[in-house]
């Protein structure tokens, strides 16, 4: 999304041309469970890095403020669902 689209979004929604969806609570309590199940932490791994990737990781991670493990774990998922693209 361009940068003049989100401003026009922000402006649509500020104007109050947006309802809420049906199913409200329902909705958000079924898709809260999707995010839970997403982010359930349940295999371990063990990598071997170089010592200069490790420190570039760890200072982007801070730099976010972000546990570096998370920031990699967040990267990792996002390359298996197809959301990280090289640009």
């Amino acid at each position: 999304m361009k940068r003049e689209d989100e401003k026009e979004l922000l402006a649509s929604v500020e104007r109050g041309e947006w309802k809420a969806s049906r199913g409200g609570k329902t909705e958000r309590a079924r898709y809260a469970s999707y995010a839970r199940a997403t982010f359930r932490k349940d295999r371990r791994v063990n990598i071997r890095l170089s010592g200069k990737d490790l420190e570039a990781i760890q200072a982007r991670a801070l730099a976010e403020g972000l546990p570096y493990q998370t920031l990699i774990s967040s990267l990792l998922h996002k390359y298996a669902s197809g959301r990280l693209r090289e640009v």
